[in-house]
């Protein structure tokens, strides 16, 4: 387990490919262990172990636009939980599979997942963390009041967590992800002043953890962008993006991509220096980008 923490933990800060290998060559380990013999206690642990890297496998693959994978991987994670009967688990696949859900398209699927996760009374922040997905979800259905319910829901949770998370890092929901989550929802339900507060809020947060998550940092400030798109000004929103137009190829996630081509297709046709500037910047961070670079190899991305 104490490796299966390291991972989680350097996932948000180190190259995903790099990670996912090591990952994979734990995962493998662990299903070999699982061929031999072995009591029956020391098989459930074991399969608990293999549930929490699948569900990390199945995450890093969404991450490098690997959906087929990633999906594959969250099937393996779940039949994991259930042989292993191990209700936190079963609350981290169901947040991950709601996750590749969502950037696959399918919310409705997605939205289910969420629910179905926080009917485990479970300890850690996993709760509210599927909450905030489904809030995401229902914002981009341009639901509105099932959005701010659930984020209300994932408030209700914070307030009812007593213990750490068993892993952590990818798999833990600290106050700055959950902020990133409320300003994400906030924009999409048209209250773009609560979303660059939510934003600012996010950012404070982040900068007092001991380990920033790029990833969430980079999201954070697209919301600020797209916030300050909302009031049309196109040169705050190529200000707030500096950081991310900064991140090395291979921190180029495919949440942080898509959510960039998102930004700029909400453009139309670019008037002025500043909006040419920023379509122009983001297209070529997209194609210099780690699920870019997968999609042109042989796909380290694969289970």
């Amino acid at each position: 387990m104490v490796r299966l923490r390291y991972l989680a933990i350097d996932y948000l800060v180190s190259d995903p490919v790099v990670l996912f290998g090591r990952t994979r060559r734990l995962r493998d380990r662990v299903f070999t262990l699982l061929e031999g013999h072995q009591y029956p206690r020391q098989s459930a642990d074991l399969y608990v172990v293999a549930g929490y890297l699948c569900a990390l496998l199945a995450w890093m693959s969404s991450d490098l636009g690997q959906l087929r994978a990633a999906e594959a991987q969250g099937r393996t994670a779940w039949l994991c939980a259930e042989l292993a009967g191990h209700d936190e688990l079963r609350a981290w696949v169901l947040s991950t599979r709601s996750k590749i859900a969502f950037w696959d398209g399918r919310l409705r699927e997605a939205i289910a997942r969420a629910r179905h996760g926080a009917t485990y009374r479970v300890g850690g922040t996993v709760r509210v963390l599927l909450s905030c997905q489904e809030a995401d979800a229902w914002s981009q259905l341009w639901a509105r009041d099932e959005a701010i319910a659930a984020l209300a829901r994932a408030e209700e949770a914070r307030d009812t967590v007593r213990e750490a998370d068993d892993i952590g890092g990818i798999l833990s929901c600290l106050p700055s992800r959950q902020q990133n989550y409320a300003a994400a929802v906030r924009l999409r339900v048209g209250a773009p002043t609560d979303a660059l507060c939510a934003a600012d809020n996010a950012l404070t947060l982040l900068a007092a953890q001991p380990v920033r998550a790029y990833g969430t940092e980079a999201q954070i400030h697209i919301c600020k962008a797209a916030a300050h798109m909302a009031g049309g000004e196109a040169e705050g929103a190529l200000e707030a993006l500096g950081p991310v137009l900064a991140l090395p190829p291979d921190h180029r996630l495919a949440p942080v991509t898509q959510r960039l081509t998102e930004l700029v297709s909400g453009l139309g046709r670019p008037q002025g220096s500043a909006a040419v500037g920023l379509r122009a910047a983001v297209e070529a961070f997209c194609l210099d980008s780690a699920p870019r670079h997968l999609a042109l190899s042989s796909g380290d991305g694969s289970a």
